[in-house]
């Protein structure tokens, strides 16, 4: 064998084939697949947010109920006569059962609109009373039966201040539909 000339270049010769072109191709291909995926992961992201918070809406909505299963107590806690008697028709006419109507036996310092006094077997008839007396302040105590105390508070202005039928109706429906999405 003879030793290599020197005329002849170590070098391969090039096949006249330019890879870089190829490569280009392949490296957008490859952004454009990373850019749908991107857009798949961030809208399921989002989808998931959105259940997230209509699952939240719907663990805030008033429950429900029909008004002929709660057990009311309206007290009057103002000096204006009478007022116990008013509400308590007007809730009466939506439906609820009236157990009791009075002045307010507590020595409790009643402030706003009023307040729902309820124990813990109570809290869902509370939240469903306070769809009619918007305003209301929660109070549980400690009672054992399911009975709502509504407590007329000096801000209260009858009728205005017991919710209209289709305000309460608005919320419940609301309630539902969130509840539905999740």
């Amino acid at each position: 064998m003879s030793a290599p000339t020197a005329d002849r270049s170590a070098v391969r010769p090039r096949s006249g084939r330019r890879p870089i072109p190829p490569l280009v191709f392949l490296l957008v291909l490859a952004l454009a697949a990373l850019f749908v995926w991107w857009n798949v992961f961030d809208t399921e992201g989002e989808l998931a947010a959105e259940e997230a918070q209509a699952c939240a809406s719907a663990s805030a909505a008033p429950p429900s109920l029909d008004p002929t299963t709660v057990a009311l107590r309206v007290f009057n806690a103002t000096d204006q006569a009478g007022l116990a008697q008013d509400v308590a028709a007007a809730l009466q006419e939506r439906g609820f059962v009236v157990e009791e109507i009075a002045n307010d036996p507590t020595e409790r310092e009643v402030t706003g609109v009023g307040e729902l006094r309820h124990g813990p077997r109570g809290n869902d008839a509370a939240a469903f009373v306070r769809l009619f007396v918007p305003g209301s302040e929660d109070f549980l105590d400690t009672r054992a039966t399911a009975t709502v105390d509504v407590v007329i508070g000096p801000d209260f202005v009858f009728p205005d201040s017991i919710a209209p039928a289709e305000e309460v109706d608005a919320a419940l429906a609301a309630g539902a539909s969130a509840t539905a999405a999740c």
